[in-house]
C-alpha cells in the first residue's frame, strides 16, 4: 500500500471569472498566501466543487480554502537524501 505524502497551503479566493462563451466553465482565481513564490502564487481552476455524495457547489469570492499538493511514495525523496 502507497503511502500519501502532502503539504496544505494557506490561500483565498480572489475572484470569479465569468466565460466569454456560457458553455465555457467559470473559473476560480485562488491566491496562495504562503509558500508560494510570488510569480506564482495565483492559481486558476474550474469553479466546481463535489461532496461524497457527488452534489456540486461553487466557490465564492473571499472564502478561505487550502490548496494540497500530494505525492505517492514514487514521487518523493527524503529530504536530506
Amino acid at each position: 500500500m502507497s503511502e500519501k505524502h502532502n503539504v496544505k497551503l494557506p490561500a483565498t479566493v480572489e475572484k470569479i471569472i465569468k466565460p466569454p462563451d456560457p458553455r465555457l466553465p467559470e473559473k476560480a482565481q485562488i491566491s496562495i498566501e504562503h509558500g508560494a513564490d510570488p510569480l506564482y502564487q495565483e492559481i486558476r481552476i474550474e469553479n466546481t466543487l463535489k461532496d461524497e455524495r457527488g452534489k456540486e457547489f461553487k466557490l465564492k469570492e473571499g472564502a478561505k480554502v487550502e490548496v494540497t499538493v500530494e505525492a505517492n511514495d514514487s514521487g518523493v525523496i527524503r529530504k536530506g537524501a
